[in-house]
C-alpha cells in the first residue's frame, strides 16, 4: 500500500483563531445548537492522521463520517482529480462522459447478480431518495419498510425512512414509510435466546409486519446492510437470505443501503457479499471515493432498469455524476486493487482488531459487547454488564451524555479521534490503516475505556 507522507507539523495559532473565528460568524453547522458548539479548526491530514493548528495530531477512528476509506490525500487519489480537472471540469448529466462511463462500468462490475447500471447522485441521502422512488415506480406501491435502528439520510424522504431521534424533529415527513425492529440479539426486541433464534424471530416478526400493513402495499424494504451509526449491528446469519426469499414472495424490491458499509469497510466491495445474497437496488457513497469530491449513487438490478425503458424516471439533479466526482470514484475502485486495500482490511480485522476488542472486552466492565466485521466495529458501554443498562440513556444530550463525553475527551487527549453515539463507541479507520497504527489506536482506546469503567456498578 500507498506510504502516505505527512509533512512537518508546526503550530499556527494565529491561523487557526482566525478560522475558528470566521467559523464561528459565518458558518451554519448541521445538527448543532449553533451556540453550544466549537468546532475544532483542522490544519492539515494524511494517511489515518489530521491535525490542528496547535499542532496536535490524531489518528482517525472515525474515518470523520465513516467515509476516509481511503485515507487522506492519498497521492494518487488527488493526481487523478487534477488530472480530470484539467480535462475537463464539468459537463452536464445528459450527456455521455468518460469518466462518468467507466465509473459506472467499474461500479457494475463489482456488484452482486445482475445489478449493472448505476444512477449516479451527488451523496448517500439522493442514493436512498431516488431508491425509494425506483422502488415505488416499479411496482406502483407506495409502502417502504424501514427499521428502528436506521440512519438513511437527512432530505425529505430519506430521514422519514431514517429511524433514529435524528427523524423526530423533521416530522411529518413523506407519507407511507413504515417502521419495524430488526435483529438486535443483544438487546432483542424478541426475546431470543441465541442468534438462530433472533433471527428466526425477527424474520416472522417482518412477516406479521407485511401481514399487517398489507403486501399488496409495499414497494420496498430498506434495510442497512450491517447497520452503522445505530449500533455496528451484524445481522445474524441467515437474516438477509429470509428478507430476499419475503421480497421475492410478496414482489417487494430490497434496497440495500451501503452507503457506510460498501466499498472495502467490511473488507468487501458490497457488504451484502459476506452473506452471498444480492438486493435489488444498492445505495452507495462515502467509501466511493472516500469523501473527496462529493458523490453517491443507486446500482440497479436488470428487472428494475427494465422499466425505465420506454418510461422516463423522474429524477436527477444539475451535478449528478460530476465528471470529477466520477474520475475520482475510478482511480479509488484502481488503487483499491492495486494496493490490496480489501486485503489489507480483511488482515488487520483478523490479526489485529478483532482479537484485541475481544481483549478489551474482557478487560472492561463497561463494555458490554464487541460485534462488527472489517473495519466497521461498534462497544457497546454499559454501566453493569449483567443488567446489561447503558452507559448513557437513549438519545442522551447534556449531562446525561456526561460519561461518554468524559470518555471521547480521554480519547483526543492522547491523540485518538473516536467516533461516538449514544452510549456505543465504534472502530471505523481509514481502511489504510496498517497493523501498527491500528494496535496505537486501540492502546488508547484501551486506557480511556478506564473512564468508563469509573461509571458502572
Amino acid at each position: 500500500m500507498t506510504e502516505f507522507t505527512t509533512p512537518d507539523i508546526h503550530a499556527d495559532t494565529e491561523r487557526g483563531a482566525a478560522v475558528a473565528r470566521d467559523d464561528r460568524a459565518h458558518v451554519f453547522h448541521s445538527w448543532s445548537a449553533q451556540a453550544l458548539i466549537a468546532p475544532l479548526p483542522i490544519a492539515g491530514a494524511s494517511g489515518s492522521h489530521f491535525w490542528d493548528y496547535d499542532g496536535k495530531k490524531y489518528l482517525d477512528f472515525s474515518s470523520q463520517l465513516v467515509n476516509v476509506n481511503i485515507g487522506y490525500q492519498h497521492p494518487k487519489l488527488v493526481a487523478a482529480i487534477q488530472e480530470a480537472a484539467a480535462r475537463q471540469c464539468t459537463i452536464a448529466p445528459s450527456f455521455a462522459d468518460e469518466s462518468r462511463s467507466e465509473a459506472a462500468r467499474l461500479i457494475a462490475e463489482r456488484a452482486p447478480g445482475d445489478l449493472d447500471k448505476v444512477f449516479f447522485t451527488n451523496g448517500g441521502a439522493e442514493a436512498t431518495e431516488n431508491a425509494m422512488r425506483m422502488a415505488r415506480l416499479r411496482t406502483g406501491r407506495h409502502k417502504v419498510l424501514t427499521t428502528y435502528r436506521s440512519y438513511h439520510g437527512a432530505t425529505s424522504g430519506s430521514i422519514t425512512a431514517t429511524g433514529d431521534p435524528r427523524r423526530w424533529a423533521n416530522e411529518p415527513g413523506m407519507p407511507g414509510i413504515v417502521h419495524f425492529w430488526g435483529p438486535y440479539p443483544y438487546r432483542s426486541q424478541f426475546h431470543a435466546a441465541d442468534e438462530a433464534q433472533e433471527c428466526e424471530r425477527a424474520l416472522q416478526h417482518l412477516r406479521d409486519v407485511i401481514m399487517v400493513e398489507g403486501p399488496s402495499t409495499i414497494a420496498a424494504i430498506m434495510l442497512e446492510t450491517i447497520v452503522g451509526t445505530n449500533g455496528i449491528l451484524v445481522p445474524p446469519d441467515g437474516y438477509l437470505a429470509g428478507v430476499r426469499e419475503i421480497c421475492d414472495e410478496h414482489g417487494i424490491v430490497w434496497i440495500a443501503d451501503e452507503v457506510m458499509s460498501g466499498f472495502g469497510r467490511c473488507g468487501e466491495w458490497f457488504a451484502v457479499d459476506h452473506w452471498g445474497v444480492t438486493p435489488d437496488l444498492i445505495c452507495f457513497a462515502k467509501g466511493v471515493n472516500s469523501g473527496y469530491v462529493p458523490l453517491g449513487g443507486v446500482v440497479i438490478s436488470a428487472a428494475i432498469a427494465a422499466t425505465f425503458e420506454q418510461r422516463a424516471f423522474p429524477g436527477g439533479l444539475t451535478y449528478s455524476g460530476h465528471p470529477l466526482a466520477c474520475a475520482s470514484a475510478v482511480a479509488s475502485i484502481r488503487i483499491f486493487e492495486e494496493e490490496g486495500i480489501l486485503e489489507n482490511v480483511r488482515k488487520v480485522s483478523d490479526t489485529v482488531l478483532a482479537p484485541r476488542l475481544a481483549e478489551i472486552a474482557a478487560k472492561h466492565p463497561s463494555v458490554g459487547e464487541v460485534r462488527g466485521l472489517g473495519f466497521f466495529w461498534g462497544l457497546e458501554l454499559v454501566r453493569n454488564p449483567d443488567t446489561r443498562e447503558p452507559l448513557v440513556p437513549f438519545n442522551a444530550s447534556g449531562a446525561a451524555a456526561g460519561p461518554m463525553n468524559e470518555f471521547a475527551a480521554a480519547c483526543k487527549a492522547e491523540g485518538l479521534w473516536p467516533f461516538v453515539h449514544f452510549n456505543r463507541t465504534h472502530v471505523v479507520p481509514p481502511c489504510t490503516t496498517t497493523a501498527e497504527e491500528m494496535n496505537e489506536g486501540l492502546d488508547i482506546l484501551d486506557r480511556a475505556l478506564e473512564v468508563a469503567d469509573r461509571f458502572t456498578a
